[in-house]
């Protein structure tokens, strides 16, 4: 488990807050979160509160300690790295009970400063930015909230695309499915701006499926596989877009059964794939390409 109890003398009648900053030496924000979460315990295993003075001999943390299941990254730098996320793994964990995320990964190989620059889906598999040092995190941060930064994804869709498309549609929240999934809309109904270059790669004839390129302008969630459902060309596997509503909720739920999972979306995983990025940082420009070429393989597939 990634989450593990750390046992530390206390000192009495200290406030729990002012313990954890000048005496275990943790930031006033990371302090705050521990406390807020409720990840700071007394012997007895009750929670300490904000305000709450402390009133043991010992006091427990829960602090998450990345476990490794031998994923390396791609590339490391000075300050940051990068990892080719496989599919089926999320970026982060969703509770203390996530048994393994790539955090995990992150945390072993970098130590509890390093950090995820931005996401992508469990199921969506690819290239992924980690900060190794806060500094990093901040400065690379700041570069995607700018905008300043190119990537493309590859995706398997059903139906041909012929010839180069932008998909230039609002999004917004559907209200539905725990609140994941999205929808298009028109700005006057509350859709923010949302556009998507699709270029066709190859064309199965047999499967009648496309090898598509797709490169996101806007970085809105769930983006591309909602665009690709909107003009009628759904990502292969895509267990939320393309089937009806009670099977995403089961799929969301955990409840659905993987035949029947890929009955419905024509594969056991979503066939989207974070290729490449393009960036610049501390004066040096980056273009990295993904090295895992399961897409293709199982494009090609017979």
């Amino acid at each position: 488990m990634p989450f593990v109890l750390k046992k530390f003398k206390a000192i009495k009648d200290k406030k729990i807050q002012i313990f954890l900053t000048h005496y275990l030496n943790y930031s006033p924000k990371i302090a705050q979160k521990l406390v807020s979460k409720g990840r700071v315990f007394r012997t007895d295993m009750s929670s300490f509160n904000p305000s709450d003075t402390i009133d043991c001999e010992e006091i427990f943390i829960g602090l998450f300690e990345g476990q490794s299941r031998g994923l390396k990254p791609l590339l490391e730098f000075n300050n940051f790295a990068i990892f080719d996320k496989p599919t089926n793994l999320m970026v982060h964990p969703i509770s203390k009970h996530t048994a393994y995320s790539l955090l995990d990964e992150i945390r072993f190989h970098f130590g509890e400063d390093a950090n995820l620059i931005h996401r992508i889906d469990a199921e969506t598999s690819g290239l992924v930015i980690v900060g190794k040092n806060k500094k990093s995190e901040i400065e690379l941060k700041d570069m995607f909230q700018e905008k300043k930064y190119h990537k493309s994804y590859l995706a398997i869709v059903r139906g041909k695309i012929e010839k180069e498309l932008t998909i230039n549609k609002p999004l917004d929240k559907e209200g539905l499915l725990i609140g994941v999934k999205m929808k298009v809309c028109s700005k006057e109904e509350g859709g923010k701006e949302s556009i998507t270059i699709i270029k066709p790669l190859e064309y199965n004839f047999e499967k009648n499926l496309t090898l598509i390129e797709a490169i996101p302008l806007t970085g809105r969630q769930h983006q591309i596989r909602v665009h690709l459902h909107h003009i009628g060309h759904t990502i292969l596997g895509d267990p939320i877009y393309g089937i009806d509503d009670e099977n995403a909720e089961n799929y969301l739920n955990k409840t659905l059964k993987h035949e029947d999972r890929f009955n419905l979306s024509g594969s056991s995983r979503l066939w989207l794939h974070a290729n490449y990025l393009e960036f610049s940082y501390e004066n040096v420009t980056y273009k990295i390409f993904s090295k895992n070429d399961e897409i293709f393989r199982e494009f090609k597939r017979s």
